[in-house]
């Protein structure tokens, strides 16, 4: 069974940083490309960022450019998202992702995490 697990959420004040990790079993992800995605109260799921299977892209919504960083781990199965600069509008529950295509790192997603909270207080 496919398992994406997020670990890292939580909650922090406006301008502070977190460290949200997802951890892959049951399947080895070393060549698929990974995301993160949020999903706000009332909103709809949004993509955050992607990245290829070997690191060389990497892809970014435009509202967390220069702030946000995502980085893998093949070894260890794993890929993070750093989160600094954080502001009120990006408090959302965070979803990990992985796809079967190793290179494009746009949307559709084919494996999903359960979600991990993040809340900005301003």
């Amino acid at each position: 069974q496919v398992q994406l697990v997020e670990s890292g959420g939580g909650l922090v004040q406006a301008g502070g940083s977190l460290r949200l990790s997802c951890a892959a079993s049951g399947r080895t992800f070393g060549r698929y490309a990974k995301g993160w995605f949020r999903q706000a109260p009332g909103k709809e799921r949004e993509f955050v960022g992607g990245i290829s299977w070997n690191g060389g892209r990497i892809s970014y919504a435009e509202s967390v450019k220069g702030r946000f960083t995502i980085s893998r781990d093949n070894a260890k199965n794993t890929v993070s998202l750093q989160m600094n600069s954080l502001k009120s509008e990006d408090t959302a529950v965070y979803y990990c992702a992985a796809k079967a295509d190793p290179i494009v790192t746009m949307p559709p997603y084919d494996y999903w995490g359960q979600g991990t909270q993040v809340t900005v207080s301003s």
